[in-house]
């Protein structure tokens, strides 16, 4: 199977699934200035983080990282998670699932 999309496509909605299958889960992530995404976690996942365009302000367990327009982060979903924009910004997330060992 292939899938194709264009970021541009996608709704203009905070979280946009990009690919019409879950596996891996890919989404748009679209913050204005300002938004921030309460802690959350992802237990089971890991997680790759590609700042699109603008900046973000990636909160990970209390500890904030600065990651600009395409700037990538990855790390495990079980930690608390908190994006935040002081600029619009946008990224891409891909949720995969973690191997079993």
């Amino acid at each position: 199977m292939v899938e194709h999309a264009a970021l541009a496509d996608l709704p203009p909605v905070m979280h946009a699934p990009v690919f019409e299958t879950d596996r891996p889960k890919t989404v748009r992530l679209r913050l204005e200035a300002g938004d921030e995404v309460p802690a959350h976690s992802h237990p089971g996942f890991d997680i790759v983080f590609h700042v699109v365009d603008g900046r973000m302000e990636l909160t990970l367990d209390g500890e904030t990282h600065e990651v600009a327009a395409g700037e990538l982060m990855r790390f495990g979903g079980d930690r608390d998670i908190s994006p935040r924009a002081p600029v619009d910004c946008s990224a891409v997330l891909v949720f995969a699932p973690t191997a079993d060992d």
